[in-house]
């Protein structure tokens, strides 16, 4: 009578000790996958980002050479008017293009400058974009793991 009196009680024991332990294993299956959809979150977030900043770079690239190709084709003009010019006229043309080669110049300048400006924008908001994904993805961590203590501290 007093083994099975002892193993029913060895038995209430295990039963408790289980129930105990299958509340924090579910809290942290429950943690994991949510920790898990956060940081796919915070990848996509970053690929996102990654592709909003790389798309600004490219065009500012591109900007940059349509400026310098129509800064050499206003060059290319003027060498040809100062190469078509009278030789006493050589001198009034060359200045002439210089002219128009500096403004061409100024104006590939501007447009490369804003071009570079929204560039660098892309990649700040990026950035930005990163870091608070980033910061998402910590918090479901830290509550996360404060569900999981709670689950521990109940049994």
């Amino acid at each position: 009578m007093n083994k099975i009196i002892a193993t029913l009680i060895a038995g209430l024991f295990a039963t408790a000790a289980f129930a105990q332990s299958s509340d924090v294993v579910k809290a942290q299956a429950e943690a994991n996958k949510d920790i898990a959809k956060a940081e796919q979150k915070e990848m996509k977030a970053d690929a996102k980002a990654d592709k909003k900043a790389n798309k600004a770079i490219a065009k500012a690239d591109k900007v940059h050479e349509e400026q310098q190709a129509k800064v050499a084709v206003e060059a290319a003009k003027a060498n040809e008017k100062v190469a078509k010019a009278d030789p006493e006229d050589k001198a009034k043309a060359a200045a002439k293009g210089d002219k128009a080669i500096a403004k061409a110049e100024e104006k590939a300048d501007k447009k490369t400058v804003k071009a570079d400006a929204k560039a660098i924008k892309a990649a700040v908001d990026a950035t930005e974009d990163k870091a608070l994904a980033a910061n998402k993805t910590a918090a479901v961590k830290a509550k996360a793991d404060a569900e999981v203590k709670e689950a521990a501290a109940k049994h």
